[in-house]
């Protein structure tokens, strides 16, 4: 991850400081297939879900894991499972979730579209106490796509950590791209974060031992 300054106007106590940014992980080179004789041998391949980056110390984000990224999140060490979609779970995720002995998080928020979006804030501060409880980590938080709904969640829990608005809109804006809604920099400018405990800049880096 790098680093960078942000040198902004403070609004009252609001101040830009050295933050840790978030890298979206690359596309993973293609399938590699060797061959010796009539033997054809295929290397374990770890695909990243959709918008896979790291948060924080054991706090990951994402779109929608399927099959193709179980050996990914396996690698992961994943304690629990935050998911801001409302249709059910998929049975082969679920099955994953439960022969690895991760804990599924469910906050169902609909994923409507301008100007029609509706962005539930007992549900956000819900899934953001999930996020906050070091139990629960190594976590993965993530949606459909993992732009706007996960992207709130990071953006709420981004004011905690006291990032100024400029560096919390401007993280959202790198996986929402050309689909950044207003309405959900709105909502995180508006999210109240008096009622939780402040932290540190970054948790203390959590493992999970099997």
């Amino acid at each position: 991850m790098t680093k960078f300054d942000r040198n902004e106007e403070t609004n009252d106590s609001d101040m830009c400081r050295t933050i840790e940014v978030a890298v979206v992980f690359p596309p993973p080179p293609p399938l590699q297939l060797s061959f010796s004789g009539d033997n054809c041998e295929v290397d374990e391949l770890f695909l990243p879900p959709l918008n896979f980056a790291m948060v924080d110390n054991g706090i990951f984000r994402s779109g929608f894991p399927d099959s193709d990224n179980f050996s990914f999140l396996q690698s992961l060490n994943l304690s629990s499972i935050i998911c801001l979609c409302p249709e059910p779970y998929p049975v082969p995720n679920m099955e994953f979730l439960k022969s690895n002995g991760i804990k599924l998080f469910q906050f169902g928020i609909e994923g409507c579209k301008e100007p029609f979006v509706n962005i539930p804030e007992d549900k956000i501060r819900d899934a953001l106490r999930a996020v906050l409880d070091v139990k629960n980590h190594p976590l993965l938080i993530h949606c459909k796509r993992g732009k706007h709904r996960t992207g709130c969640l990071v953006g709420c829990l981004r004011k905690l950590q006291r990032w100024c608005l400029t560096a919390v809109f401007d993280e959202y804006q790198r996986f929402a791209v050309a689909k950044a809604r207003v309405s959900d920099q709105r909502f995180m400018e508006l999210f109240d974060v008096s009622g939780f405990k402040h932290l540190p800049l970054s948790f203390s880096t959590s493992k999970r031992y099997k």
